[in-house]
């Protein structure tokens, strides 16, 4: 109920682009959090190891046209903060995972297919992903997370 709250008041300036804001990982509904099964770091579908998701495929690096800062696609996927700072952007790539870059194109985090949790690139949980109203998506971190970017 917290997170809908908090979601709904996120209004987001560009029709894709995405607010990322703290959250506090114990005030998280069930299905949210890392103890859900789709959303368990110990699922190997959310490993950073998984196809999928692996820095190490070509669909998941920055130096793929699809996922640069480069691409005027991704400036339409702006992650931004409260006071409205741009911290990066995000990109999907073919499999369904949903890959977080910093403002340098690095990746710094994933979405698995299947799952509603944010993973670091070292498959640490670090937060929940979220539709945001209007389109795109809303990303809320754990404060253990907050320096990836």
């Amino acid at each position: 109920m917290r997170l809908a709250l908090i979601l709904s008041l996120c209004a987001a300036p560009a029709f894709a682009d995405a607010p990322l804001f703290l959250i506090d990982q114990t005030q998280l509904p069930f299905d949210l959090g890392p103890g859900a099964p789709q959303n368990a770091p110990s699922r190997q579908a959310n490993s950073p190891n998984a196809a999928a998701n692996s820095a190490a495929s070509a669909a998941n690096r920055s130096s793929s046209y699809a996922n640069s800062p480069a691409n005027p696609a991704n400036e339409k996927r702006v992650i931004f903060t409260g006071d409205g700072a741009v911290v990066g952007y995000y990109a999907p790539n073919g499999a369904g995972t949903l890959n977080l870059f910093d403002v340098t194109g690095k990746r710094v985090a994933y979405r698995p297919k299947g799952s509603k949790s944010l993973f670091a690139s070292d498959g640490r949980w670090c937060g929940t992903v979220a539709a945001a109203d209007g389109g795109g998506f809303a990303f809320g971190i754990i404060r253990s997370c907050e320096n990836l970017f």
